[in-house]
């Protein structure tokens, strides 16, 4: 996992954030706090992304599509300042990184050793939290300390946000590329992430994750129900969960789970078994929002080895993606909120589809995207008996949390 340079780059936003200079070199942004709606834009041949400091967030995705025009893949919006209106309306977390602790806690609630912890629970009306509180790394002004053609690197000092125990700093680098290697032998444009974070203090809970919202369809399709193929080659089981997407401590193989409606292991269009889906994303509600977990094959040595957990591929567009991770699990969700019918596409989305002659979607729409977001297992500090502590609970004494995941895209 190359621990020794991840700690190094950790150790460097240190003295960075412990003062207000304004020291940087040629490769670097400005260590200061950033306008928090400044653009950052990285390219390399084939794909160009943005990023703003609000919530280290991806705000825009461009790669080309069977056709060689460029597409935007990710949901979101144009002016960077909806983001903020977006948090005290809908929220829906677009393109941000989600923390201290992603996805749920049940109860807000947690034991370390003899001492438990309560955080604030901001789903369900007061019954959960979800990704960090109320408050959570989405929210925050992260630090730019990086900042070249092709990298750009977001840094977080976390004092004990909403109530965590502990001091954690955290190192979002988001990267573009087509270098040639035998993980991607046609120099394919690609996109890695690297979240990496460090216990200053005390043993607290770590698992951040990339909530990103794809559309590789470009809303050229109205959802992504019978236009997105979509390949799970790893996740042979499912986390349960309750009617409130809470774990239940059941862990269901998906080739019988809900009729097979969770098995994605060869692939399949997203909405082939949706009849089936109903309950996989609470109560009452059909769709996908679902803890998959990776089982790695044999030949993987390494448990937090770089595998190939998602492949994704767009009838409309012909743009494919694979995605490949560290993480124990990843969380899928099919943007089945009915809410989602209200959020405006992005205007230069709607102005590509039209020079292209598209008709389109004029607005997100029920079914409209997926997110992925790789990470560990959800709720897992509440389940010793899953054997996934020592993956979510990071001290002073372990090396940093790592959560790295790579987005390689082509056409079909």
């Amino acid at each position: 996992m190359h621990v020794k340079h991840y700690l190094s780059a950790v150790l460097y936003g240190l003295p960075v954030l412990a003062q207000n200079s304004q020291s940087s070199h040629a490769s670097s942004a400005s260590a200061s706090p950033a306008d928090p709606f400044k653009v950052y834009t990285i390219s390399a041949e084939n794909i160009t992304a943005k990023f703003i400091p609000y919530g280290a967030r991806l705000i825009s995705l461009l790669v080309p599509d069977r056709d060689g025009k460029d597409q935007d893949v990710v949901i979101g919006y144009d002016d960077p300042k909806e983001y903020l209106n977006d948090t005290e309306t809908v929220h829906t977390f677009f393109g941000a990184v989600v923390g201290r602790y992603a996805n749920r806690i049940k109860n807000g609630t947690f034991t370390i050793g003899s001492s438990e912890y309560h955080v604030p629970k901001n789903e369900n009306h007061g019954v959960d939290t979800l990704h960090g509180g109320n408050v959570g790394y989405d929210q925050q002004n992260w630090t730019v300390t990086a900042h070249s053609k092709s990298a750009v690197t977001f840094t977080l000092l976390d004092q004990g946000l909403e109530k965590f125990p502990g001091d954690v700093i955290t190192h979002a680098t988001y990267s573009v590329d087509t270098t040639v290697t035998p993980e991607n032998p046609q120099g394919l444009p690609q996109l890695t992430t690297k979240l990496v974070s460090l216990a200053l203090t005390e043993a607290t809970p770590i698992m951040l994750s990339n909530h990103i919202y794809w559309n590789l369809n470009a809303f050229k399709a109205p959802n992504v129900l019978n236009d997105t193929f979509l390949q799970l080659p790893l996740s042979n089981r499912i986390i349960a969960t309750d009617s409130i997407l809470i774990p239940n401590g059941t862990i269901l193989g998906v080739d019988s789970a809900f009729n097979g409606a969770a098995d994605f292991t060869t692939g399949k269009f997203i909405g082939r078994d949706l009849e089936d889906s109903h309950g996989m994303c609470g109560l009452g509600c059909t769709g996908y929002d679902t803890c998959f977990l990776v089982d790695r094959p044999p030949q993987y040595a390494a448990p937090n080895s770089l595998v190939p957990i998602v492949r994704m591929n767009s009838s409309a567009t012909g743009i494919s993606m694979e995605v490949s991770a560290n993480m124990p699990a990843l969380q899928i969700y099919t943007c089945d909120n009915a809410q989602m019918d209200y959020v405006a596409i992005k205007p230069s989305q709607e102005k590509r589809n039209k020079e292209e002659g598209k008709e389109g979607a004029k607005n997100v729409m029920q079914y409209g995207c997926v997110v992925i977001e790789p990470e560990g297992w959800v709720d897992g500090i509440n389940h010793p008996e899953w054997g996934q502590l020592s993956e979510q609970i990071f001290s002073p004494a372990d090396g940093p949390a790592i959560n790295w995941a790579t987005y390689k895209f082509g056409t079909v």
